[in-house]
């Protein structure tokens, strides 16, 4: 059994990382960062014209018709190279939950100006400092209209649209609201990694469309998307397993390379296993995503959990690698611990995916 991509699917991941590279992707991350712009429109524009934001979309709705794993290995790509875009929030989880959830019409009103990035949205969800769960939203849909506010939403100070959990006859659904509608207050907010900007959202009277309700819907929605950034984690964990040996190789003291030093080849052994257990994981994800397999919930709920902790540990032992420059400004290794963090706390942190699981684990082996 092969449990690798397809050549095409490889190629298209040279392809991905070829452009990212000769567009300097990691170079207009700290351009946003140190500077006052949310995200590199231009980058933006470039990679919809590459298609990777159509990639998943059918073509009766504007998009490529490829799939899930071709979008899984431009994932990888884009956490490679630190792209400060909205690509995850219009694409791993607005665009999944009209194509999941949403009506014909929404689908024809919103896919094809997604697969264009003409229109950018975003998924408002948290709502407090705790974790979301089923009891405590209190963002509510009524006569039409949603009240409430969320916190933390990626890209909302950019976005077009919002994908909004709010609740309707005691049950949580989800809803597609307008960013420019009569109601709406956006405040944007400082996060550890400020090439991907957030926001808070209040909505007042807000005419809001429904999509599928239910909070089984809602956990699909976020174990689809778990797979998708556990692949963009994925590649910057080993962009800093690769930027750490690069420096170890190059940096000398006491008349030898540092890389040949027993304490530095631990380190690096060390991330080499937890990118290669990250991969396995994923691949597993990948698979249970693009097969709409029973095992989703497991499969992304593990994969989530082993590409945090991958992250976290590559991201931390490159800074260490590269010893008292590692700390220092100039250098890119805080980037990449930046976006590490940021990511490991989007949809629901370490712990709550570690929760999820057990419990998927444990109905399993009821089953």
């Amino acid at each position: 059994m092969n449990f690798e991509f397809s050549a095409d699917q490889m190629q298209l991941k040279d392809i991905a990382r070829k452009f990212l590279e000769k567009e300097e992707s990691v170079k207009r991350a700290r351009n946003v960062l140190e500077g006052d712009s949310p995200f590199d429109e231009e980058l933006w524009k470039q990679i919809a014209e590459m298609g990777f934001t159509a990639t998943a979309i059918p073509e009766e709705f504007g998009g490529l018709g490829l799939g899930y794993l071709e979008l899984c290995v431009i994932a990888e790509e884009l956490g490679r190279s630190l792209a400060p875009t909205p690509f995850s929030s219009s694409v791993y989880l607005a665009s999944e939950a009209i194509l999941q959830f949403g009506s014909d019409s929404t689908k024809q009103n919103y896919l094809p100006s997604i697969a264009s990035a003409e229109k950018i949205g975003a998924f408002a969800h948290s709502e407090a400092n705790t974790a979301p769960t089923e009891e405590n939203i209190s963002c509510e849909y009524k006569d039409g209209s949603i009240n409430g506010s969320k916190i933390a939403v990626a890209d909302g100070d950019i976005a077009d649209f919002f994908i909004v959990t709010a609740r309707t006859n005691d049950e949580i659904g989800l809803f597609v609201v307008n960013s420019q509608s009569k109601g709406i207050e956006i405040k944007s907010q400082s996060t550890l990694d400020p090439s991907r900007s957030h926001a808070s959202i209040s909505f007042k009277n807000v005419e809001a469309e429904a999509l599928d309700s239910g909070w089984s819907n809602v956990q699909t929605l976020l174990d689809r998307a778990a797979v998708l950034f556990s692949f963009e984690q994925l590649g910057g964990a080993e962009a800093c397993m690769d930027m750490a040996k690069e420096y170890a190789m190059g940096r000398y003291a006491f008349g030898r390379s540092i890389a040949s030093f027993q304490a530095i080849k631990h380190k690096l052994a060390d991330m080499y296993i937890a990118v290669e257990l990250a991969r396995s994981n994923c691949y597993y994800g990948a698979w249970a995503l693009s097969t709409n397999a029973p095992e989703l919930a497991t499969a992304a709920a593990t994969c989530r959990v082993s590409a945090s902790q991958a992250y976290h540990e590559c991201s931390k032992e490159n800074i260490q690698t590269h010893g008292g420059m590692g700390f220092t400004w100039e250098f890119d290794c805080h980037l990449y611990y930046r976006r590490c963090r940021q990511l490991a706390a989007n949809i629901g942190s370490q712990s709550i995916w570690k929760d999820k699981l057990i419990s998927s684990l444990e109905r399993a082996n009821q089953l």
